[in-house]
C-alpha cells in the first residue's frame, strides 16, 4: 500500500498525539488501582481493533475479505505475540504512570522503547534511509537523557522512585518487541496479514494475556496492598468508560501507525510515533502540573527534551 506523502505523514502524526494521549484517561479516574483501569482498557483496545478490521479492512493478499484472509499461521503467531508482548510492557507502563507521573514514565520508557524498537523494526522492515534513522533516533535518545537530568533536578521535592524508573526501563525494553513482531506479521510473504488484520489479532492477544497477567499485578502489586475483583464489579460506570476510551485511543494511533508504516516503513513510523512522551510529557506539565515549582534546571532540562524531540520527528519525517 502506497500513501500519498502527506496522508502518511497525516497518519504518523495522528499516531503520536494518540499513544501520547490515551494515559490521561487513566488519569482521570483520579485513584483507580491500575490494576483495576486495566480491565476495561485491554477490553476496549480489541473490541476496537475488531471493530476496525471488520468495517474497514481492505482484502488481503489472497484477495479475501477479513477475516478470511488470515491465512498464514506464522504471521497469526507474529501478530498474536506481538500482542502478548505490548500487552506486559503495558501493564508496566501504567504502573509506572501511577509511581512516577506522565512527565517521568513516558519520556523513559517509551523513549527507551524507540530506540530500540526502531533498531529491531528496521531489520526486519528495511525501509528509509538507515542514516537518517539512526540520527533520529540519537535525537531521542538525547531527549531521553534530558528528561533524566529534569527528574533528577526535581528528585527533592518529587515522588519519583529508583524502583518506578527501573520499571519504566523494563517496559521500555519490552515495548521495543512488539513492533518488530508486528512488522513481521505484514511482511510481504504469501499469507501475509493486512495492517488491520495484524492489529485485530494483535487485540486479541492483548485481550487474552490480560487475564493471567493482570491478575497476578492484583495480587502481587508493585506499589499498593493487593486488590480484588469485587472493587472493580463495584465500580462506577464513569471510570470504566474512560478505561474503554483509553483502548479506543490508542487503538486508533495504532492503527494510523501501522497503515502509515505500511508506505513510508514500519521503523519510521514506529520511530515517529514513538515519540509521543513530547505529548505525554505536555499533558503532564501544562495539564496535570507534575513539575509544578520546578527550578530553573529542570525547566531547561524540560525544553531540552521538548527540542531533541522535535528534531528527532523532523530528521526522521525526511528517512523515507
Amino acid at each position: 500500500m502506497v500513501l500519498p506523502a502527506g496522508l502518511a505523514w497525516s497518519l504518523m502524526i495522528l499516531s503520536m498525539i494518540c499513544w501520547g494521549s490515551w494515559a490521561n484517561t487513566f488519569k482521570l479516574t483520579r485513584g483507580v488501582r491500575f490494576e483495576l483501569f486495566y480491565w476495561d482498557y485491554a477490553l476496549g483496545l480489541c473490541v476496537t481493533t475488531w471493530v476496525f478490521a471488520a468495517l474497514v479492512g481492505v482484502p488481503g493478499p489472497d484477495g479475501l475479505a477479513f477475516p478470511a484472509s488470515l491465512a498464514s499461521p506464522t504471521a497469526l503467531a507474529e501478530a498474536a505475540a506481538a500482542g502478548v508482548v505490548f500487552n506486559i510492557a503495558n501493564l508496566l507502563l501504567v504502573a509506572a504512570i501511577a509511581m512516577a507521573g506522565l512527565a517521568v514514565a513516558f519520556p523513559v520508557a517509551i523513549g527507551t522503547a524507540l530506540i530500540v524498537g526502531t533498531a529491531l523494526t528496521f531489520f526486519v522492515d528495511r525501509k528509509g534511509s538507515p542514516l537518517l534513522i539512526a540520527i533520529g533516533v540519537a535525537f531521542a535518545a538525547l531527549a531521553i537523557v534530558a528528561c533524566a537530568a529534569a527528574y533528577r533536578a526535581q528528585a527533592a521535592s518529587s515522588t519519583v522512585t529508583r524502583k518506578s524508573v527501573i520499571i519504566c526501563l523494563v517496559s521500555g525494553l519490552l515495548m521495543a518487541s512488539w513492533a518488530p513482531l508486528a512488522a513481521a506479521s505484514m511482511r510481504p510473504l504469501p499469507g501475509a496479514l493486512t495492517p488491520l488484520v495484524s492489529l485485530a489479532v494483535f487485540g486479541l492477544g492483548v485481550l487474552v494475556s490480560t487475564v493471567p497477567f493482570n491478575l497476578y499485578f492484583m495480587r502481587r502489586p508493585l506499589s499498593d496492598a493487593p486488590v480484588t475483583m469485587g472493587a472493580y464489579t463495584q465500580g462506577g460506570v464513569g471510570w470504566h468508560l474512560l478505561g474503554l476510551l483509553g483502548g479506543a485511543i490508542w487503538t486508533i494511533g495504532t492503527t494510523a501507525n501501522l497503515v502509515a508504516g505500511s508506505s513510508v516503513g514500519f521503523a519510521i513510523s514506529y520511530a515517529i510515533g514513538q515519540s509521543a512522551p513530547l505529548v505525554a510529557s505536555l499533558w503532564g506539565i501544562f495539564v496535570w502540573k507534575e513539575f509544578a515549582g520546578a527550578g530553573p534546571a529542570a525547566k531547561r532540562a524540560l525544553a531540552t527534551m521538548f527540542v531533541c524531540y522535535l528534531a528527532a520527528i523532523g530528521i526522521l519525517s525526511r528517512a523515507g
